[in-house]
């Protein structure tokens, strides 16, 4: 009788153990689970801003070299083209077609225009001050969404403007992509992001973040 009375009393008391074993086992499982979603979340943005990096990279270095997408060999930027003239040359929709005729093929609009999509390339491939780089990269994309002005149906001509969405346009969803990188921080994962915020400068300016 006292052996089962002392077997009852001491399995009793490893219950308490195997309870808090458990309870911690459940707590570690789901440590890692946040920490697995984190990290996925991180790398996804991060490739995000890789890809939106080429994107701004690429356009720079065809209108610069002529190499044969958007254009064509021999009227790059070095060879004496305009990477505005064609594009705001050729504006015929929209309340400012008027204002981009007069900025087509400017030696001030050339140089901006390149030197933001040189700028929020490298800024996004290298993870570092990305929100300068989505401020900018969203006044580029708005001035390119007038330009194309999607709620128009025809052009001023009255031909078909063939607009697809009277709102919603890849213009947007680029200011979209570029704002949200900034707000996750995604110069982090795969970037200069965290070197970048240590700089003295950086870390009494927040907006060079």
């Amino acid at each position: 009788m006292a052996v089962h009375e002392h077997s009852h009393r001491s399995a009793g008391s490893h219950l308490p153990f195997f309870r808090g074993n458990r309870a911690a086992a459940a707590a570690e499982s789901a440590a890692w689970a946040h920490s697995g979603t984190r990290t996925a979340r991180a790398y996804v943005f991060a490739s995000a801003r890789l890809l939106m990096g080429f994107v701004f990279l690429w356009a720079f270095l065809d209108k610069t070299f002529g190499l044969g997408y958007s254009t064509v060999s021999g009227k790059g930027w070095i060879d004496g083209g305009s990477p505005t003239g064609g594009f705001l040359g050729h504006v015929a929709v929209g309340p400012m077609e008027s204002t981009f005729h007069g900025w087509a093929g400017a030696a001030w609009a050339d140089w901006m225009f390149m030197l933001g999509l040189l700028g929020i390339g490298l800024a996004l491939t290298a993870g570092v001050a990305l929100r300068l780089a989505a401020f900018a990269g969203t006044v580029m994309m708005a001035l390119m969404w007038m330009a194309e002005w999607p709620p128009a149906q025809h052009l001023s001509d009255g031909s078909p403007s063939m607009s697809t969405n009277p709102f919603a346009d890849y213009h947007l969803v680029y200011a979209a992509v570029l704002l949200a990188l900034a707000v996750a921080s995604a110069g982090d994962t795969l970037g200069l992001g965290r070197l970048w915020a240590r700089l003295p400068l950086v870390r009494g300016n927040g907006w060079l973040r």
